[in-house]
């Protein structure tokens, strides 16, 4: 992003997990942000010339050797400056003040009392307020010509600032939701100090990408795995726009995908200038579950399988760039960003050993799934690709208990559109909502005979982080509409049951 194009703030980033999430903030606020190491020379910030630079958080103790450091000249650029956390001890060690560790260590959320009401950066924050803290060193001495803005029962400096240099700098985190006026403090800094006009749009994150990715690929192929799902089509259409005809797209049809989503997927990228390569893989994927009932076996039977298809199909463009429709929070849970793994993605950690691939291009890595959607919108991808529910990687497998047959997949595949179409007829909000056809067989009737049919399981939750979900209350009404459409249409199964169950004590998924 050019300098005479838009404005920028640049965040300097020293460990901290909640990097991206303070730049997203800062977009949020409709200003372009720029993430960089926080060991940047000051001779580059002099050339990017930012209306302003935020310092992040970071595991470390900067009074210890090895830690990362600041020059002096950073705090003497003129440039409006706010320290998060370690940001703020940064500040405070470099300009001559004192940082030891907390007699109490603060985590969580926590109260916090503004004593300087009339500070630039606490305008519109009530006297007291709460705020998330992670830390275990304090300021326990200020620098020649600060004021202590803001204090805690066991932080005396929690926010100071020295007005007539324009640094600013808080013990907590503003950018996270649990902190009560984290946004305003965040645009108080931005419009207040920093002087910003707000001219940012997601029409410039689209330029800025697009330059980058010309410039890393030139003129060669860029070969791309496509499920279908939210990041890998946007990622798709994002690299179209930039690359025209350089771009493949491997659509590897496992065969456990949801009814007509195949053919919505290649209907949606049929007149697009890239190569687009269906691989009908459902006859090997059946072939390796067959008997299996284990879900886990499930999962990396197809994880297997569809690394091996995608190698063999993908091999015919070695030299290629590849490209992955990573987002941040795939990193953040793959722990890339200085934290804990909470969950692997298959799609983070680089290049696999021994690639044919040259590169690797991941245009949405700095992005969250909210901002993932509004690119797709922007970009004109069909709403059913960029508003489609979170779909597990092993597709149907995991929501076909027991053995997976192609017959059961499609009393799964017929049961499940009608339940997601009566909901979407009926306008019922669900963050998440499908059909499960269990290993279960009950005694039925219909006309004058005697059944013996599959059991059929209703899930719909909502949820705004995938970690804790409630139950949707669907009115009986929908419920025996659907029910009733799924008995008398999809054959072979007799009974149906919802299930009532939050996130804990149950997963969203069944297996």
């Amino acid at each position: 992003m050019k300098k005479n194009s838009k404005q920028t703030v640049v965040v300097l980033d020293f460990g901290g997990q909640y990097k991206e999430l303070i730049a997203r903030r800062v977009r949020e606020l409709k200003v372009h942000s720029q993430i960089l190491p926080g060991n940047t020379p000051i001779e580059r910030l002099k050339e990017i010339a930012p209306e302003g630079i935020i310092l992040t958080g970071g595991p470390h103790s900067v009074y210890e050797d090895g830690s990362p450091r600041a020059d002096k000249e950073l705090f003497e650029l003129g440039i409006p400056i706010l320290g998060i956390c370690y940001g703020m001890q940064l500040m405070t060690y470099t300009l001559g003040g004192e940082v030891k560790p907390c007699r109490v260590s603060e985590y969580g959320t926590v109260n916090v009392t503004v004593d300087d009401e009339s500070s630039i950066l606490f305008n519109d924050v009530e006297r007291d307020t709460v705020a998330l803290m992670s830390h275990t060193d304090r300021v326990v001495k200020l620098p020649d010509g600060f004021i202590p803005l803001a204090h805690t029962a066991d932080c005396p400096v929690a926010a100071m600032s020295n007005d007539k240099k324009k640094l600013f700098a808080v013990q907590f985190h503003p950018e996270v939701e649990r902190t009560k006026r984290g946004n305003t403090i965040m645009s108080n800094f931005l419009y207040r100090v920093c002087g910003v006009e707000g001219d940012y749009t997601i029409d410039d994150f689209i330029a800025y990408e697009i330059e980058k990715i010309k410039e890393q690929v030139g003129d060669k192929q860029v070969v791309l795995g496509l499920s279908g799902g939210v990041d890998s089509s946007v990622c798709a259409a994002i690299l179209e726009k930039a690359i025209p005809n350089q771009l493949t797209c491997i659509f590897v049809d496992t065969g456990l995908m949801r009814k007509h989503e195949g053919d919505e997927v290649e209907a949606a990228f049929a007149n697009k200038k890239l190569n687009f390569v269906r691989v009908d893989a459902e006859k090997r994927f059946l072939e390796k579950l067959a008997g299996v009932t284990d879900p886990e076996r499930k999962r990396k039977i197809i994880g297997e399988e569809f690394v091996r298809v995608f190698e063999e199909e993908s091999s015919k463009f070695a030299g290629s760039f590849l490209a992955q429709g990573t987002i941040y929070p795939d990193v953040v849970e793959s722990g890339l960003t200085n934290g804990a793994v909470i969950k692997s993605h298959h799609n983070v950690g680089g290049l696999p050993k021994d690639t044919k691939f040259i590169g690797l291009v991941e245009p949405l890595r700095a992005l969250f799934k909210d901002e993932v959607r509004e690119l797709g919108r922007k970009l004109g991808l069909d709403s059913k690709l960029v508003e489609r529910q979170p779909f597990p990687g092993p597709g149907l497998a995991v929501r076909c208990i027991g053995e997976i047959t192609k017959e059961r997949l499609d009393i799964l595949r017929d049961a499940d559109y009608i339940y997601r179409e009566e909901i979407e007829k009926a306008g019922i909000k669900c963050g998440q909502y499908f059909a499960v056809l269990t290993d279960m067989r009950t005694v039925g009737v219909m006309g004058d005979g005697r059944t013996y049919n599959y059991v059929l399981a209703l899930r719909a939750v909502n949820t705004t982080d995938f970690m804790t979900a409630e139950y949707v209350h669907i009115p009986y009404e929908v419920l025996d509409t659907v029910s009733s459409r799924i008995v008398n249409e999809v054959q072979g199964v007799s009974r149906i049951v919802y299930d009532i169950t939050g996130k804990p004590p149950a997963t969203i998924e069944w297996e």
